[in-house]
Parts: structure tokens; sequence; C-alpha cells
């Protein structure tokens, strides 16, 4: 019932943020990885530092929202690294709007992308893991699962499916081998939402203050994810970490 020696790591979203981190940290604990985004020339850059510091590491274009694009990166990671054993799916999308104002088309891209896109990881790499009744299939969700924020629908929208979906499937696994695994990031300072308007921007954050959502000005580092994840997939095969909540701790306020 032990793990492997050699585990092969799949990390969607990996050009940057909670992705790029989590190949880095998984890099550092012998996982041979392989990093997929749409934009594969970065990537490319983080696998090459990765095989600099002495870990294994391959880059492919990955596009979530194709079927073809995850099966043909799923062929390529089986022909560079073996049988994956460990999927990380992390790629993501949150655009600000009105729910009212937001067109439907945009709504259905980002749920795609968010909750389809997470599926299209478990159809692929899902029944080879069952097959061989070992794996870890681990989801990067929010904190909106739990309390939605204004502006945010589709992203709010996903999120919650996705831990709906999670859930289901972790009821379906049991006594497979097989973990599939939350972790729930709150603020977090990474690339997400940096192409946002800076005008929308401050009035989204407005009125998440507004709804009391930005509790302080604190943010969490993309690594104090990455480790997260790493403690998951490092569990000992028999103990299942199923949700982890990853949140900054409040300022400690200066005392005289």
């Amino acid at each position: 019932m032990e793990h492997p020696t050699r585990r092969p790591a799949v990390i969607t979203g990996a050009s940057s943020g909670i992705g790029a981190e989590t190949a880095r940290a998984l890099a550092e604990a012998g996982h041979p990885v392989a990093l997929g985004a749409r934009r594969a020339d970065a990537c490319e850059q983080i696998a090459t530092a990765i095989r600099a510091a002495g870990g294994e590491a391959v880059a492919h274009p990955l596009d979530m929202t194709s079927d073809d694009s995850v099966a043909a990166f799923a062929e390529k990671v089986a022909a560079d690294l073996g049988e994956v054993e460990v999927v990380i799916s992390n790629a993501g999308k949150v655009a600000p709007g009105a729910l009212v104002g937001i067109s439907a088309q945009r709504f259905a891209d980002e749920l795609n992308l968010n909750l389809v896109g997470a599926h299209r990881l478990v159809a692929t790499f899902g029944p080879g893991m069952v097959q061989r009744q070992r794996g870890d299939l681990v989801f990067v969700s929010s904190d909106v699962a739990l309390r939605p924020r204004p502006f945010m629908a589709a992203y709010s929208a996903g999120k919650w499916g996705l831990e709906g979906m999670v859930g289901a499937l972790q009821m379906e696994l049991e006594g497979s081998g097989v973990r599939a695994s939350i972790v729930r990031p709150g603020p977090t300072a990474s690339g997400m939402g940096s192409d946002w308007d800076a005008e929308l921007g401050g009035f989204v954050l407005e009125q998440w203050i507004k709804f009391g959502q930005a509790r302080h000005g604190n943010f969490l580092h993309a690594r104090a994810h990455a480790d997260a994840i790493a403690t998951i997939v490092s569990a000992p095969r028999g103990v299942h970490l199923s949700v982890i909540d990853v949140n900054p701790e409040a300022p400690v306020e200066e005392r005289p």
C-alpha cells in the first residue's frame, strides 16, 4: 500500500501563480512534473528552471476548454514521463462584471474552463488511476465556493459546481485507492485578475468591503497553496486529506 517511488504529476494552469509554484514544489519533492497551459512558452521557462535545479520537468500546450487538447496533452505526457500518478487541476479564469450585464456566452466560457475543464481531466486521467488502484486528483477551488462574491458570479458558480462535482467524485472513488481532494485558497497575491481594468477592479474591491468580504489586507503567496497541495500528495496511502482551506492570517496589531 505504499506509493510508487516514481509519481509523475500533471499541473494545469502552470504558467504562473499557484500552478507554477506547485510545479516547483512537487519537483523539489522528487516528482517528475508536466506543466500545461495555453502560455506554453511560460511553462517551458519554468520547466527549464526546474531541470536546471536537478528536477525532471516537461511542458506542453494545454487548452482546458478543448477535449482534443487535453487528450493530446495526456498522450505527450505519458510518452515523456510514463503513467500519471498525480493530477493538479488548477487552470482557471475570473473576469469582473455584473451578472445582468454579461453575456450568456461569457458566462458559459468561464464555466467551460473552471468546471467542465476539471471534468476533462477526470475523464482523461481518472480511468487509468482506478485501474491501477492508486492516484491523486487535486482540485484548486476558492473561498467563493463558501461565500460568493458580487461581480464574480460566473466564477462563484464554477467553484460551487467544482466542489459539488468533487464531493460526488470522492464518494464514487471510495475504496478505489484513488483520492480526490480540494484545496480552497483564500485571498492570494497571484496573476489572476491582473488583466482587469483598474477602475473596474477598484469598484469590485469596494463591493467586497461593502459586503464584509475583505476582512483585512493580508494576502497569501501562491507558494502557500503549493505547499498545501504537496502535503495532500505526500500523505501516506490510506490517508485522505479531502479538503484543505488555506487563508492568510490577520495582521497582528502593533502594540507599544
